[in-house]
């Protein structure tokens, strides 16, 4: 099921913020800090609704980092080094994401959200690149978009090339009227949710292909 275009993407640029500890927004002993996985949805959520997000870290009051917190960054700095074409510079699609998943608003929130399954998607687009970002692995590798169905949101449009971000393998997939299937290829990173590069058929190739049946 996909979400509806309309309030969930803003037109204007804005900004949310979020702490990387689920006690405090400063330095404390024996703090607790947030599952990798919820930021990055952060992420994407804030990147698919025209948003940035700012990220508050609490060092010690010499100015060292705590180690729990230098690994959770350098963990988020490969994952964008693998994904971030996805977030950096990219406009919203038509429609924010699909899945049945809700997105629950409102002044710490986040913790009570229920953790995403491999139907949820969010997109990104850039140029003629349409990104698919996926929020879980999905447990038979097959990724199965519905929004690119060529009777869903891609609006009949040819899908030409797709390529999962992060990987040097040849990506298998099939479009149908009702979805796009990916099978993820075996270099696939899943721990933190992958993204998918769509590029459409021009209209004149689509024209060949009909003529070429």
């Amino acid at each position: 099921m996909s979400e509806a275009c309309g309030a969930d993407i803003d037109p204007q640029p804005w900004q949310t913020d979020t702490s990387i500890s689920n006690l405090s927004w400063g330095y404390m002993e024996h703090d607790q800090f947030r599952r990798p996985s919820l930021l990055y949805t952060n992420w994407w959520i804030s990147s698919v609704r025209t948003a940035n997000l700012l990220l508050s870290i609490g060092p010690r009051a010499d100015g060292t980092i705590p180690d729990e917190v230098q690994t959770i960054l350098l963990d988020m700095g490969a994952w964008l080094n693998r994904n971030g074409e996805a977030i950096y510079g990219t406009e919203p699609w038509t429609i924010s994401g699909e899945g049945p998943t809700q997105v629950k608003t409102g002044f710490a929130t986040d913790q009570e959200m229920k953790a995403y399954t491999s139907s949820d998607f969010r997109f990104t687009r850039k140029g003629e690149s349409l990104y698919v970002v996926s929020l879980a692995c999905p447990a038979d590798r097959i990724a199965t978009v519905h929004a690119l169905g060529l009777a869903g949101e891609a609006r009949s449009k040819t899908i030409r090339e797709v390529d999962l971000l992060g990987s040097s393998q040849k990506v298998n997939w099939l479009q149908t009227t009702d979805a796009l299937s990916v099978k993820l290829p075996a270099d696939a990173d899943c721990k933190y949710g992958f993204a998918l590069r769509v590029k459409f058929a021009s209209s004149q190739e689509t024209q060949a292909q009909e003529i070429g049946k």
